[in-house]
């Protein structure tokens, strides 16, 4: 049975260990994205199989219940930004492991012009200077809802709030930079 306190692996790996393209794949996504290792793939890989064997599950059946949730799971893909409010469910069988990894907090730091690079973006969220409304978050993993996705900032007690901070000053003037081509 194991000790109840004993978290689970909430993934699964490779089938094969070596594979030479699935290799190089992963280290394209491990740079891209700034993740800390191939775990975090296998993570995002494995939600992105749930919401696939749900969605073919889903497309099979015909009955209430199956209905209700076709469309639980498509306000959900909806609400995280995955698919378009009108979707329906053969469009959660085109998500790609990309269109999850954009909407992490770190990428969407990232790509908010708050840091510098991908990786300066998981070390803010880790040091606790990232704030999404009023709750601190410190897992760069963290899908971010739509309707949140304007509430990321810095938190205010932050030395990086500061819009005089050094970091801050770089990232103004490249922001400024890319503005004007």
């Amino acid at each position: 049975m194991g000790a109840p306190k004993k978290q689970r692996k909430k993934y699964s790996t490779a089938s094969h260990p070596w594979q030479k393209a699935r290799i190089e794949e992963e280290a394209i996504l491990l740079k891209e994205y700034g993740l800390k290792n191939k775990r975090e793939i296998y993570k995002i890989r494995s939600i992105l199989k749930g919401f696939a064997n749900q969605a073919k599950n889903l497309i099979t059946s015909k009955t209430k219940q199956a209905e209700k949730e076709r469309i639980a799971l498509l306000n959900k893909l909806s609400n995280l930004g995955l698919i378009t409010k009108t979707g329906n469910v053969d469009d959660v069988l085109d998500l790609s492991i990309n269109n999850i990894m954009d909407r992490r907090l770190q990428t969407l730091v990232y790509k908010r012009a708050m840091a510098r690079s991908i990786g300066q973006a998981r070390q803010f969220i880790v040091h606790e200077h990232i704030v999404l409304g009023s709750k601190i978050i410190t897992v760069p993993s963290y899908l971010v809802p739509v309707e949140e996705e304007n509430l990321i900032s810095f938190v205010v007690n932050s030395k990086l709030a500061d819009p005089e901070h050094p970091e801050r000053e770089i990232l103004i003037k490249k922001t400024k930079k890319s503005n004007k081509k």
